[in-house]
């Protein structure tokens, strides 16, 4: 509990830093911290999930600048850096093959979409993550906003939770 009573009583600017990290839409800290204290971290992650789901599509297009292509090595220092890495741990062990598919498959949804490809990477092979894409790619504009949000509320989530742990 000590980490969330951290989050519940800090300056608002180092909470908005740290929460920033897990999304940099930028309205999310400011919505998220508008509901301190929160009790538990459960309660915490609910609203962090909330906000993502709810946030307007030109900022799911910040936050999705902030996120790498599944399958890049991360370089970097900063949060977003680290837990990206820790996210896509899966895709050290993935073989050529894929590694080359996934990197393929990211730029023919770049031109398709425009955006990056966001999925949350934590408990998925690089096979599955690989299978997704390629169903995306058949998603029309609409469906495929909807997943990308869904995609960045889970990861949001995820990375909320890190956070109070």
């Amino acid at each position: 509990m000590a980490a969330l009573d951290d989050l519940n009583e800090q300056p608002a600017e180092q909470a908005a830093e740290a929460l920033r990290a897990c999304n940099a839409a930028p309205s999310f800290a400011a919505a998220v911290l508008a509901g301190r204290p929160y009790p538990t971290a459960d309660a915490l992650v609910a609203r962090a999930e909330e906000v993502a789901r709810a946030l307007p599509w030109d900022e799911v297009a910040t936050a999705l600048a902030a996120h790498p292509r599944i399958g890049d090595r991360v370089e970097g220092t900063s949060a977003e850096a680290q837990a990206s890495r820790r996210e896509q741990s899966s895709m050290s062990g993935a073989d050529d093959d894929v590694r080359t598919a996934l990197l393929e498959g990211n730029r023919a949804y770049e031109q398709r979409f425009d955006h990056v490809f966001l999925i949350r990477a934590a408990g998925r092979s690089p096979e599955e993550m690989l299978a997704d894409l390629r169903r995306r790619l058949g998603n029309d504009e609409a469906a495929e906003r909807a997943e990308v949000i869904e995609q960045l509320a889970q990861i949001t989530g995820l990375r909320v939770r890190g956070l109070v742990s």
